[in-house]
């Protein structure tokens, strides 16, 4: 199974907010997710946590591409933007130092129209334990 697979299958609460795993690849990983109404709040913009989740998958995709489980043990997102309905959102994850066992990664959320929607920050920890049938980042 790839990394890939095992994150779209995996994480349920990610695929039913509708963010989707695009890319995987060592140390960079792409997410996407089309902001419907379902993902608006109370003002009539993408709710937060929505944005927050299209990042995490991205992250999560990026700290395990060693093949090893790992975890966000802090993150931070800052909201540029707001992000609207009808908008394709991607988020681009980097990892920015690659420690052995406190992975640091950043990842930018940007609509359709290359605007810069949020930043996010995650400090992970790697508890070195082998993802068992995956061999393969795609």
């Amino acid at each position: 199974m790839t990394l890939k697979e095992f994150i779209s299958k995996g994480d349920r609460f990610a695929a039913n907010a509708g963010a989707k795993l695009v890319t995987v690849k060592d140390g960079y990983a792409m997410s996407q997710m089309g902001v419907t109404k379902e993902h608006l709040n109370a003002g009539g913009v993408c709710q937060g946590g929505a944005i927050f989740t299209l990042a995490d998958v991205a992250l999560a995709a990026v700290t395990n591409s060693n093949f090893q489980l790992t975890f966000a043990i802090d993150s931070s997102i800052f909201y540029h933007r707001s992000a609207m309905l009808g908008d394709l959102l991607t988020a681009e994850a980097v990892a920015v130092s690659r420690h052995p066992k406190i992975p640091y990664c950043e990842v930018k959320v940007k609509n359709q129209d290359d605007v810069h929607i949020a930043s996010f920050q995650a400090t992970c920890y790697n508890k070195r334990v082998p993802l068992e049938g995956v061999d393969a980042l795609e």
